[in-house]
């Protein structure tokens, strides 16, 4: 089986963690629009055009008939829309895209959206508004309080995450974010709604975690995989450690995995952070995506091996839960490592 990882970037660990779950059955293929990290570490790689490229698509087609790719993962928010509306077109040439349908896409990219879909389905997550005035109005009423998190409503990679303690420190914070939204590849997935493209969110405090939220790929609930987050370094997690049955945060946290792989229907992994009031042990979801997230590392450190589980469930149809499952207590720290190439 050969696997393509499309927009790899600097994920150079998953490409590493595919290839050693590929053994000698196939080639990681990776590719992305500019050279970056992740490409050197694969078997073979290619540069391809820009994701909102009307040509993006068919070079993709031609090269996973060319290479014979069987299964493709997409690692990168900006990728997942526009791959899920073409998923028809790979499985013709016999590519299967583990990418989720575009309505669950859509609702995780739009993190308004999601917050809607969340508390429609009995999912806590924080009170948010897309205007400064419905803002107001929500404090005004006490539905709403400071402080409170700006931040794009189609955000990633912590790009213009601020927190705000007051009316003036909101109306200045929230123009600053309106522009470097405008000023960003952000722009292009916040054209159509640009008046609106501003999340203001109450601040949910507590203690917070990341999750694994995994499905098979016909949306079926597998697992949970929840890590407490010690430390956190530019949006991602730096250090965490496995909770297991014993950390009473863990059955919480696990049945509300399951409460969203129900509410989705996801494929794959649903990376999720939530944070957990301490005094009365309630979870708010912040923020969901479907993809392998920047917090996957520690959960293959303890023992899980999702790229396995994808490659099992391309052939089989299914994964065993042992691929899906990670060690309590293992205490991970990311690292800082180099690579690069001959011209």
């Amino acid at each position: 089986m050969n696997i393509l990882l499309t927009s790899a970037g600097r994920r150079t660990y998953l490409v590493e963690y595919f290839k050693q779950a590929l053994g000698n059955s196939g080639e990681v293929h990776a590719s992305n629009s500019v050279m970056s990290p992740a490409l050197v570490a694969a078997d073979r790689y290619v540069l391809t055009p820009i994701i909102y490229s009307e040509e993006y698509i068919p070079f993709l087609l031609e090269y996973c008939k060319e290479n014979d790719i069987k299964l493709l993962v997409s690692l990168f928010d900006i990728d997942l829309p526009v791959l899920a509306r073409h998923k028809n077109e790979f499985k013709e040439i016999g590519t299967l895209v583990a990418v989720s349908d575009k309505d669950v896409i859509d609702c995780c990219n739009d993190k308004y959206s999601m917050s809607l879909k969340l508390w429609k389905s009995g999912i806590r997550c924080p009170e948010c508004a897309i205007s400064i005035s419905d803002a107001l109005l929500k404090i005004d009423a006490m539905s709403m309080h400071y402080p409170l998190i700006i931040k794009p409503r189609y955000g990633m990679g912590s790009i213009s995450i601020n927190k705000v303690y007051d009316k003036k420190q909101l109306k200045a914070v929230y123009d600053i974010c309106k522009k470097n939204i405008e000023d960003s590849y952000l722009r292009y997935e916040s054209e159509h709604c640009i008046k609106e493209a501003v999340l203001i969110q109450e601040c949910a405090e507590g203690n917070e975690y990341g999750m694994d939220v995994i499905n098979d790929f016909d949306g079926r609930y597998i697992n949970t995989i929840v890590r407490r987050k010690v430390s956190m370094r530019a949006g991602e997690t730096d250090e965490a450690v496995i909770l297991g049955a014993e950390d009473p945060e863990y059955k919480i946290l696990t049945e509300l995995g399951r409460s969203i792989s129900e509410a989705f229907s996801h494929i794959g992994n649903m990376d999720v952070d939530v944070i957990m009031s301490m005094d009365n042990m309630r979870p708010y979801v912040i923020d969901m995506n479907a993809r392998f997230g920047g917090g996957y590392p520690f959960s293959h450190l303890a023992g899980a091996n999702l790229p396995k589980a994808y490659i099992e469930m391309a052939e089989k149809g299914t994964a065993s839960i042992e691929l899906c499952s990670a060690k309590a207590g293992v205490h991970g720290y990311k690292d800082i490592v180099m690579s690069g190439y001959k011209d």
